[in-house]
């Protein structure tokens, strides 16, 4: 194997914090949680707590499920009416990653639930494949683009897909609302 010619590439504050100031930068309405793997990919989710819903779902005793298999079934039509509605809405998500294929890999998927992001360590996009294929791929995705500098702060570079029809929900939707409301209720407990 050869050995690497370049120091790796270190991301200049954690990953939270990034992406907490990435989603100020990106102007996105919504709490910044916690970042988690989902779907196989590394994202931290930004979503919003339907007040409405919650409120419904204390008076129930209604706690957030967060077993897929058991939300799978929420789509069953003899359940239809009978499971809760999402009290949470997923608003994007933001991966932070040292290179940019990694960020791009990591944010697409989740661009069914909403917007998506990616934050990148300004070494990583002071770079000639940066400007040549990272940001007309991000552009065509409708993923936007942050950059952090090695201070912590951070830039946007390219705008996310601000207008985007929503597929109706499914299950899949349905499981990443319960993770996520789980994670603000875990949040505002603590």
């Amino acid at each position: 194997m050869p050995a690497q010619l370049a120091p790796p590439v270190e991301l200049p504050a954690p990953v939270d914090d990034l992406a907490a100031a990435a989603l100020r930068t990106l102007g996105w309405s919504g709490a910044i949680l916690p970042e988690m793997t989902l779907l196989g990919r590394r994202v931290c989710l930004v979503a919003e707590l339907r007040p409405d819903v919650h409120a419904e779902r204390i008076c129930l005793g209604q706690e957030p499920v967060t077993d897929r298999a058991t939300v799978a079934t929420w789509a069953f039509p003899e359940l239809t009416g009978r499971v809760p509605e999402p009290a949470a809405r997923i608003v994007g998500a933001i991966a932070v990653a040292r290179h940019w294929r990694t960020g791009l890999a990591n944010a697409v998927p989740f661009l069914r639930f909403g917007d998506a992001a990616m934050v990148l360590p300004t070494s990583a996009v002071l770079t000639h494949d940066y400007l040549a294929k990272c940001l007309p791929r991000a552009r065509a995705y409708g993923v936007g683009v942050v950059s952090a500098e090695p201070n912590g702060e951070v830039d946007l570079d390219l705008p996310g897909r601000g207008e985007r029809a929503y597929p109706e929900t499914d299950g899949l939707y349905r499981w990443v609302s319960e993770l996520a409301y789980d994670q603000i209720l875990e949040s505002v407990a603590v």
